[in-house]
């Protein structure tokens, strides 16, 4: 198998070039996942005012312990206006700005209570129940750096430091494109030869988890016009990455090689020294980069995985783009390795402290559902000796 581009490589040519897209303004509600462009300042201060972290009253140190009368009640966006006085307490409840001249907030179970008066028995520090105004953040904080991957913990910081819209790197835009004349879409019965396409679905599922907008482009039928007119649909609408399934080996009828040369275009690479996924191919049309992916569901979810995963991240501005791999220990024997990288699908395990990952004992590329009970890949470099299970490995998670 002269001529075949190893993974690393193969990975490197697809990522060349590939940098975070421009930036776009969206509201604070819809970032969750996304990578900030700028950073986010503190357009206000947290708490605005010095607030009870406590229902109580409000009063002096000095007057503890007394007897004080109640001139009035704050509570949470209903302060209390005036000040208090010597002798003087203010119902307070848990979020309500401390009147001026108190100091200290004495909790409701510490107090008694006769009419307009409150009879307090102990005393009380200065600052006892109060947080101070900035206590969380201060108006002009950077609160969150630009290059942040926003999740709902950082949203909520985003939206408390008053922010309704924030800057973040456009989400890539992904056709995927199946092809061949035995595919039938799910829920439609399959005539003679034909089988149930699946590759598409579970890749939009891919391109959704790593942040990109999938489109699904439908079926071609194994016929060079059509696929072309496909292909330029996708150049037209100005997607970032054309993602193909099956065509991209060697038959009479797998079209990818004649499409990109149609194109105008230079292929990039084609054969990797992997397994699953050896007829994996790599092209520029314009500002468009294609995957041509394999047609086997396992060859493609892997190749999916390993390249255009790492290269949705990177155009997403993310910075988690590189090796995911790792370590854990064989769960079962391993022959030796050809001169191609094997990816194993696995169940993952923790026994005694240590992760396990156990491959299945058929590894078909064709075999959906072991896809679907897999947990990991285990990955074989080339040329690796046979492996006892105890052995240590690396693998990467298959629900990232």
């Amino acid at each position: 198998m002269a001529g075949l581009l190893p993974v690393d490589e193969a990975l490197a040519r697809v990522l060349a070039g590939a940098q975070p897209l421009p930036e776009e303004w969206i509201a604070v509600g819809d970032c969750d996942g996304r990578v900030l462009t700028r950073d986010l300042v503190a357009g206000r201060s947290q708490p605005p005012d010095d607030v009870s972290s406590m229902d109580g009253y409000a009063v002096r140190a000095a007057d503890l312990p007394g007897r004080l009368r109640v001139i009035g009640e704050s509570a949470a966006g209903r302060s209390f206006a005036g000040s208090v006085a010597p002798g003087e307490a203010v119902r307070i409840f848990t979020g309500a700005p401390v009147p001026a001249g108190a100091d200290v907030v004495v909790m409701q179970e510490d107090v008694g209570r006769e009419g307009d008066h409150v009879v307090i028995a102990g005393s009380a520090r200065p600052g006892k129940f109060i947080r101070r105004r900035g206590l969380d953040f201060s108006e002009g904080l950077t609160g969150l750096s630009a290059g942040t991957l926003m999740n709902p913990r950082r949203l909520a910081l985003a939206a408390a430091m008053n922010h309704a819209t924030v800057p973040v790197h456009r989400r890539p835009r992904v056709a995927i494109l199946s092809t061949g004349d035995e595919l039938v879409e799910p829920g439609t019965a399959p005539g003679p030869g034909q089988i149930v396409s699946s590759n598409a679905l579970a890749l939009a599922a891919v391109v959704h988890r790593a942040g990109g907008q999938p489109t699904l482009l439908g079926i071609s039928p194994d016929r060079l016009d059509e696929t072309l007119a496909r292909v330029r649909l996708a150049r037209s609408q100005g997607h970032d990455i054309l993602v193909t399934s099956g065509g991209a080996s060697v038959g009479e009828y797998d079209l990818m090689q004649q499409v990109i040369a149609t194109e105008g275009a230079t292929l990039g690479f084609w054969k990797i020294a992997m397994r699953p996924g050896k007829p994996l191919m790599m092209a520029d049309l314009g500002p468009m980069r294609l995957l041509g992916l394999p047609g086997n569901p396992v060859a493609s979810f892997v190749c999916a995985m390993l390249f255009l995963r790492p290269l949705l991240l990177r155009l997403a501005g993310r910075g988690d783009s590189a090796d995911e791999a790792e370590e854990a220990v064989l769960g079962a024997d391993v022959p030796a390795n050809d001169l191609r990288a094997d990816h194993l699908r696995a169940t993952l395990a923790v026994r005694d402290g240590r992760l396990v990952a156990t491959p299945f004992p058929v590894q078909d590329s064709s075999m959906i559902r072991v896809l679907a009970e897999a947990e990991a890949l285990i990955l074989r470099p080339p040329h690796a000796p046979a492996a006892a299970a105890g052995s240590p490995c690396r693998i990467i998670r298959l629900d990232s």
